[in-house]
């Protein structure tokens, strides 16, 4: 794994949910939600949010069925792999973003976020989420490799 923060995009067909990681990759923050627009316009914003924080990796949510496999909505986050690849020099992969939006709204209920509150795009913190999965992930891997 790279030093230094890295981004979370999760993917959605209105929104977009962004996260980031502080410089050291252990911790991962909701950051913002980007409007869908077209997927070249999408990625091109994405790409200015990683080079403007210094970015050395981004992760792209990815969905699977529940033996793992790709799956209809798994097309879109290819293809923004794609896209991302394209734009850009920084290194992009996929991760599972399996249950990411119900972990983000669990998450909101723990906190004791009122309900209210809870409503509107929750897609930023979804994509904390997903990041922290791949943080916690890493991190136990290395760890067991000591």
């Amino acid at each position: 794994m790279r030093t230094g923060p890295i981004l979370a995009v999760d993917p959605g067909e209105k929104n977009i949910g962004i996260a980031i990681s502080d410089s050291e990759a252990k911790l991962a923050r909701p950051l913002q939600v980007i409007r869908h627009v077209s997927m070249r316009v999408d990625v091109a914003q994405i790409v200015a949010l990683a080079e403007e924080n210094g970015v050395q990796q981004i992760i792209v949510g990815l969905p699977t069925g529940g033996a793992g496999e790709l799956i209809r909505s798994s097309r879109h986050s290819l293809k923004m792999v794609e896209e991302l690849q394209f734009q850009t020099a920084i290194p992009v992969q996929t991760w599972d973003e399996n249950n990411s939006t119900q972990q983000a709204r669990q998450n909101l209920l723990l906190l004791g976020v009122k309900r209210e509150k809870r409503g509107g795009h929750q897609d930023a913190l979804a994509a904390a989420v997903i990041l922290q999965s791949y943080l916690d992930h890493f991190v136990s891997e290395t760890t067991d490799d000591k």
